[in-house]
């Protein structure tokens, strides 16, 4: 379902290949851009650079970090506070803009024949006081997959609820287990202490009817019962439903679980979709892809607004070219090509009603709705303190899966914490 058939690998292949006629090796710029990835990123992304460079004559170096994103920003950080000119171009968290504005060329008098076609929202998520600091390369939301052959096996339809998913991961998990398949897990996520745990706790939590742990008008929610209750709900699925290493495991640590089979569900992004589908995976054809559950006492699905971005290093000596790599990176070819190839989901509206990218990622037009509807985490207003906001959040959230304190307790020394925080100055 997600694999290109003969067409759409050439059409794909047509936005990357050849060598634009005109080419200027005149003035030409060495650049370099860095980049975290998980799946294929830095593959699908050296694919889009090697054409700039045929196209423009300017050569691109491709920086690789890890692929923790709190990693990633803590190196960010320390370039750009040194007013490092060796990176032109940083990809950039959605959740980075309010933190990181002031290292960034301000966009907006570059792209102004481009950027109406982005969602609204995705720019405005990375305008800081009237200046656009990136420009959307990608957004994301997480989805709840699911192997099909395995729910129509015993009779399950996708759950709607966490605990109908939590039940019959369970079910599924023990019958087949008692059928010789020793290796599988009812559900995978990512667990360890880093910003993916703050996505996947805000998603329980704001699914419980718990609130968004800062609310957008600085208020501090996330000390609740319905927070307590979602936090006690999935600490007991832990070696129950899901591996006791879950607590280590970070987007492609869940996704390898999943690939080889052996999870019956899992929360993850929408590139594991395509990845899902290649030829290598073991569940190839078998699964498909639904919104997060509803959580008990809540009233809706709740999955964290995610994506990627490009920005501008004030300090780059080779701005103007740099800027030209952005637009070419974000334009609506690198987003097609990026959707097909990696179903990552496009921030340019009218890509939603390409025919090639319904037909050959159906994932990508249904979860639409599901971004427009994405919970943020709280980075606006709490601003330049986020990445501790969100620090005191993984580790309270880790600390109670791991069996470190209760939930009720560790949720009161957050709000304290957070209290703290606020106090000196958001």
């Amino acid at each position: 379902m997600g694999e290109m058939k003969g067409l759409t690998r050439l059409t794909a292949a047509s936005l990357l290949a050849g060598v634009a006629l005109g080419a200027t090796i005149a003035g030409a710029a060495e650049l370099s851009v860095v980049s975290g990835a998980v799946g294929n990123d830095l593959a699908e992304m050296r694919q889009q650079l090697d054409r700039f460079a045929a196209e423009s004559g300017h050569t691109v170096d491709l920086v690789s970090m890890p692929a923790s994103t709190t990693d990633q920003f803590g190196q960010y950080r320390l370039w750009l506070s040194a007013q490092n000119r060796d990176i032109d171009v940083y990809r950039t968290d959605v959740i980075w803009a309010p933190q990181l504005a002031e290292h960034f060329v301000d966009l907006t008098p570059h792209v102004g024949d481009v950027i109406g076609g982005h969602f609204p929202a995705i720019v405005e998520s990375q305008t800081v006081d009237g200046k656009l600091v990136a420009m959307p390369m990608y957004t994301d939301a997480p989805a709840l997959y699911y192997r099909t052959d395995l729910l129509e096996k015993h009779g399950k339809e996708p759950p709607k609820t966490w605990e109908e998913m939590a039940a019959t991961a369970k079910e599924i998990m023990d019958k087949e287990r008692a059928e010789g398949n020793a290796q599988l897990w009812g559900f995978v996520f990512q667990g360890a202490a880093y910003e993916g745990l703050t996505c996947n706790g805000l998603e329980w939590i704001t699914s419980f009817g718990g609130g968004q742990i800062v609310e957008p008008d600085g208020t501090i929610s996330v000390n609740n019962p319905q927070s307590v209750k979602a936090l006690d709900t999935v600490r007991g699925w832990i070696g129950t439903i899901a591996p006791p290493g879950v607590l280590a495991y970070q987007e492609e640590d869940a996704r390898g679980v999943w690939q080889t089979g052996n999870a019956v569900f899992m929360r993850n992004w929408p590139y594991a979709y395509a990845l899902g589908n290649s030829d290598d995976s073991a569940v190839k054809g078998k699964f498909d892809a639904t919104t997060l559950p509803i959580g008990e006492g809540g009233d809706r699905s709740a999955a964290t607004l995610g994506g990627w971005n490009l920005a501008v290093s004030k300090y780059s000596p080779n701005q103007e070219a740099a800027i030209e790599l952005v637009k070419f990176l974000a334009g609506e070819e690198a987003q097609k090509f990026r959707a097909l190839t990696n179903s990552r989901l496009p921030t340019i509206q009218a890509l939603y009603d390409d025919p090639e990218i319904v037909e050959q990622q159906p994932l990508i037009p249904r979860w639409k709705e599901v971004f427009l509807n994405a919970v943020p985490r709280p980075s606006a207003p709490t601003k330049a303190d986020y990445n501790e906001v969100s620090s005191e959040f993984w580790t309270a959230v880790h600390n109670t899966l791991s069996g470190s304190g209760e939930a009720e307790s560790n949720l009161r020394r957050l709000e304290a914490r957070l209290k703290r925080l606020q106090g000196s100055g958001w």
